[in-house]
């Protein structure tokens, strides 16, 4: 008889869908390889469910953010959360890999530990940001870390947790994408303002404001808004109107849908809400302004706990512990400072040069290790290995 495994993935946001279809198919090979059957379960989106993953879960809306918003889907997290315990239980996965979001699966992974059941966890959670002293609590709790960014190994080592870097999965994802054939267009401004409702309608009328500002300095500029699925390009449209009849004449804002990685190399600036995009953008070469705000409330909650790593909030910033992107937090990102920071990184600019270069270094710190493997399928052995 074969030797049969039982995987679980978890996933709750757009990214760790992909990433969890990814590492989906990779256990496949490897399954195959070992002529062991496998059987794939868990929670994730469209990604996981077009690799072929079973979902016990669909996800696609539950990549949200903030104690306002999770508080709205409060009773449907513990429905979702007590019927996967129940399950887990019940069917007892050999493994369950948890892929980044934190505020499910600290709890999921808390209940597998107290249930018997090893937990991977495939992009850890930044706890160097907001919850070192849960450090001692995920080594506990979980059998395997799996880091994406070099410098989480060293914080994870201060704990008895095996940590492992595997390279960022974005690495081998945007090489796919990559398209000789797109010229890029230097005049062609990038507006990345996010991927949920909440960051949207309060990042992205300050991202007007500055287009506005930076089309009266620069008239030779274009701009183009890519929203990740059609429902925020509708919230989009919606605010840039109100933004229209309240404030008047704005430039054109072509906008578009799922074509982020494409916009990413025709471009040649962008403005984005601090978040996966950015890596996206440093490997891509497109040079970025960077901001995030969180609401009010959720700024009261966090601002104890969070605080910048490295003295930065954007990936690429703190990986390569320099500012390679300007950035600006919360009551920072407005028009009076975004407007001269970006004009620093636009084509002439004074920090133009010095951007794409520690993108460069960046890109290559997130590749180095494997060895001419891919991430996903380095990571997909680390879990397939795990005992």
């Amino acid at each position: 008889m074969k030797k049969k495994r039982k995987i679980w993935i978890f996933a709750g946001e757009s990214s760790g869908d992909m990433y969890g279809a990814q590492l989906g198919e990779e256990m496949r090979r490897i399954a195959a390889a070992k002529g062991e059957e496998l059987e794939l379960s868990g929670m994730g989106g469209k990604a996981m469910i077009a690799a072929g993953i079973p979902v016990k879960v669909d996800s696609t809306e539950l990549g949200v953010m903030g104690v306002v918003e999770v508080s709205k889907l409060i009773f449907k997290f513990i429905a979702i959360y007590i019927s996967m315990v129940k399950a887990a239980r019940k069917e007892r996965p050999d493994t369950v890999v948890l892929i980044d979001y934190p505020g499910f699966n600290l709890l999921y992974a808390l209940a597998m530990y107290f249930s018997g059941i090893k937990v991977v966890w495939y992009i850890a959670p930044h706890l160097w940001i907001w919850g070192k002293w849960r450090l001692p609590v995920l080594a506990k709790i979980c059998t395997k870390v799996l880091v994406i960014f070099p410098f989480e190994v060293e914080v994870f080592s201060k704990t008895k947790l095996k940590a492992v870097f595997t390279g960022h999965p974005l690495i081998d994802i945007m090489a796919e994408k990559k398209d000789p054939s797109i010229v890029r267009d230097p005049d062609l401004v990038l507006l990345l303002p996010g991927s949920r409702a909440g960051e949207i309608s309060r990042m992205l009328p300050h991202i007007l404001d500055s287009v506005q500002e930076l089309k009266k300095r620069h008239p030779h500029l274009k701009f183009r808004l890519s929203a990740p699925r059609e429902k925020i390009a509708v919230q989009c449209r919606e605010i840039i109107e109100k933004f229209r009849r309240k404030k008047g004449e704005l430039p054109e804002i072509q906008i578009s849908v799922g074509d982020t990685n494409c916009c990413q190399q025709l471009a040649g600036t962008g403005i984005a809400a601090c978040g996966t995009v950015t890596v996206e953008s440093a490997i891509m070469g497109l040079p970025l302004l960077v901001g995030y705000q969180l609401g009010f409330i959720n700024y009261l909650f966090m601002l104890p706990t969070v605080r910048p790593f490295r003295g930065f909030i954007t990936m690429t910033n703190i990986i390569d512990n320099t500012p390679v992107c300007p950035e600006f937090i919360q009551y920072d990102f407005k028009k009076s400072n975004i407007v001269p920071a970006f004009e620093t990184i636009l084509p002439g600019g004074s920090r133009r040069e010095s951007t794409l270069a520690g993108m460069e270094r960046v890109t290559k710190m997130l590749s180095d290790g494997n060895n001419g493997r891919s991430a996903v399928a380095r990571a997909a052995e680390e879990i397939y290995s795990t005992e």
